[in-house]
């Protein structure tokens, strides 16, 4: 039973996304724009989404910093002043490795600032228009790194964690009021938040690949999209191991 309903046609759907200057949130944004829906565009990269809008006239550049509330309501109060919208999408993020052992209190709180606390901002900017509506689709990309923790991730796993748990929960509280919810957990994209990595990274897929698996699960009404599978599912079965035996399992895996 799909948690969601089904989307078949996208044309003339209104779909607002932040964190779309790059990776992820940027092949969306084409993808969807190539399947006739209009797509507002945001990110703090403002040249990067004028040349999406300059490529693709149904994308329009709305510029903000996804941790200011200002920014997001102004936004909001813009797009909305336009009719209602169909989909939101939170695609902001941010990424650096860090272990306990060299633990950075300032990039803890960044992380936790534009991972977490921007989705509750555009929350508290959609939220109430959405269910006054009594349509719509409110979509937060997290990661697996939010299943269980791994190294190189204390800053990043937990707030992705977060968003998992808060998608579940807005999608049982939101479960009749005729707003949809969905969680997308990549695993690895090429995208600069994973450049700087140094180490392989199993299943590596495009930014493209990313954005049609998230379309066909929006499209099946799934509740959790995850992808590529053949990874993911690996990851889903580890975290059913008691604690002991999965740090085990991790560190056997990773060396670290």
């Amino acid at each position: 039973m799909a948690a969601n309903p089904p989307r078949a046609d996208w044309t003339g759907a209104r779909i607002w996304i932040v964190g779309a200057s790059s990776g992820i949130g940027r092949a969306t944004a084409e993808a969807l724009v190539a399947r006739g829906a209009s797509v507002y565009v945001s990110a703090r990269n403002a040249r990067s989404l004028a040349e999406i809008a300059a490529s693709h006239p149904a994308a329009v550049p709305m510029p903000l910093d996804a941790t200011s509330a200002a920014d997001v309501q102004g936004a909001a109060r813009d797009i909305l002043a336009g009719g209602p919208l169909d989909m939101v999408v939170y695609c902001a993020g941010h990424y650096s490795p860090m272990r306990a052992t060299a633990f950075d209190l300032a990039q803890a709180q960044r992380h936790l600032a534009v991972n977490y606390e921007g989705a509750l901002l555009l929350l508290d900017a959609v939220l109430k228009p959405l269910l006054a509506q009594r349509s719509g689709h409110i979509a937060l990309v997290s990661s697996v790194a939010g299943y269980r923790g791994l190294p190189n991730s204390l800053a990043y796993g937990p707030t992705k964690a977060a968003l998992i748990n808060l998608a579940q929960t807005l999608s049982i509280d939101l479960q009749d009021s005729g707003v949809g919810v969905s969680v997308v957990n990549p695993g690895f994209v090429e995208t600069p938040l994973t450049a700087g990595n140094d180490f392989r990274m199993p299943a590596l897929i495009t930014p493209r690949e990313a954005a049609e698996a998230m379309i066909r699960g929006w499209e099946r009404g799934d509740f959790e999209i995850h992808f590529p599978r053949r990874f993911t599912w690996t990851l889903k079965l580890m975290s059913l191991l008691p604690f002991g035996l999965y740090r085990w399992a991790v560190r056997r895996a990773t060396g670290l």
